[in-house]
């Protein structure tokens, strides 16, 4: 059972009224147009991991890259403002840019998903073969030898093995490792360069020209409607979270609070590649929570207590997310065609890997969200 959740001091016991909606976008407006700025100063290189450029030496790759982030943080937040308190602002106006700013944030955050996902299995890979070293060294950013290593895996050429001595079934799935990982890097490195010539081609479109367009006004001129001015925001805000409340109501908390979910089985082996049926409803709390925060931000402006409660949740979340699209780009180089037996048993033992991150994930945000409210200034 939940335990009750104690507030803490509330500062919003007053009206909040437009004018902190107003000034939150002038804000986040203005953070998007310095971004922005940065980004065309450096380079424009984006979306490609820090880590990955600081490793390189290449600091003004770096900058871009957190250009990138902090532009798809400043387009999240305005689209999010402009969804909970719509009733706020000019309708015409907000349901015009909110489809292009999520347009523009999902864009440029693909390469960096492709980018960290293929880590993500090449670790998981490194740490299922019980090997000190995994034969290929796939793309995992600062191993040396990473290229040499993945076209030796990918003409089954591993080399003497550099870890202790396994057992058979060990051994197999070492082998089948080394070609695995040399597959998902072929597989996700090229979907991470057209995720890159997607996003450069994004920002020198007309379309992003006119997003920027409408946020350079935005810095300036908030579109409220005549009623915001004495409207109060805190029941917007609390609806936000109504909706979230009701949406983790309907999760299966008490599946989540298993060791055993069974039913993350069904249509384990089905060829549809569509997402698995029950990670829906946990990307939508996702969604919600995020949301959530952000009207929270709207409220308190600087001033907003970290909610741990929340925190921890959100971390849950984004792992439930990451590890459950891993484990659907692990499904789908599993039916690559004319694969070898051992590269897609490691395949399957990696699919099943992520699923059980996926479970670990639900079981931790059960146990965050039913933890007593802890905010601290």
């Amino acid at each position: 059972m939940a335990q009750q959740h104690l507030d803490p001091t509330d500062p919003t016991a007053q009206v909040v009224s437009g004018d902190a909606l107003a000034g939150y976008l002038r804000a986040q407006a203005t953070e998007f147009l310095r971004a922005l700025r940065l980004h065309r100063e450096t380079g424009g290189d984006a979306g490609t991991p820090a880590r990955t450029k600081s490793r390189a030496g290449d600091n003004g790759s770096g900058e871009s890259v957190d250009a990138a982030r902090a532009l798809r943080r400043s387009a999240r937040r305005i689209s999010a403002s402009l969804h909970t308190f719509r009733p706020l602002l000019d309708a015409d106006w907000s349901e015009a840019i909110r489809p292009e700013l999520a347009w523009l944030s999902g864009t440029l955050a693909l390469e960096h998903a492709c980018a960290a996902r293929l880590e993500r299995l090449l670790l998981a890979l490194h740490r299922l073969s019980g090997a000190t070293v995994l034969p290929s060294q796939t793309g995992v950013p600062g191993m040396p030898g990473a290229a040499s290593g993945a076209q030796k895996a990918a003409a089954g050429d591993t080399g003497p093995p550099t870890h202790p001595a396994a057992t058979p079934e060990r051994g197999n799935l070492t082998v089948g490792a080394a070609k695995a990982g040399a597959l998902l890097e072929r597989q996700l490195t090229l979907a991470r360069t057209r995720a890159h010539s997607t996003a450069l081609q994004a920002l020198g479109s007309s379309r992003f020209h006119a997003v920027a367009d409408s946020i350079a006004v935005l810095a300036s001129e908030v579109p409220l409607t005549p009623a915001a001015a004495t409207a109060d925001l805190r029941p917007l805000a609390a609806a936000a979270q109504e909706r979230l409340t009701d949406a983790v109501a309907a999760l299966p908390l008490v599946t989540a609070g298993s060791p055993y979910n069974a039913e993350a089985l069904i249509h384990g082996l089905s060829p549809d590649p569509a997402p698995h049926p029950q990670d829906a409803p946990w990307h939508q709390v996702r969604l919600l929570l995020r949301l959530h925060r952000y009207a929270r931000e709207v409220l308190y402006s600087d001033n907003a207590p970290v909610d741990v409660r929340l925190l921890a949740a959100g971390q849950s979340l984004n792992r439930h997310r990451d590890a459950s699209e891993a484990a659907a780009a692990a499904a789908q180089a599993a039916r690559t065609p004319r694969i070898a037996p051992a590269t897609a048993y490691a395949l399957g033992v990696l699919h099943a890997d992520q699923r059980h991150e996926v479970e670990a994930a639900r079981f931790a945000f059960q146990q965050s969200w039913q933890m007593q409210r802890v905010g601290t200034p």
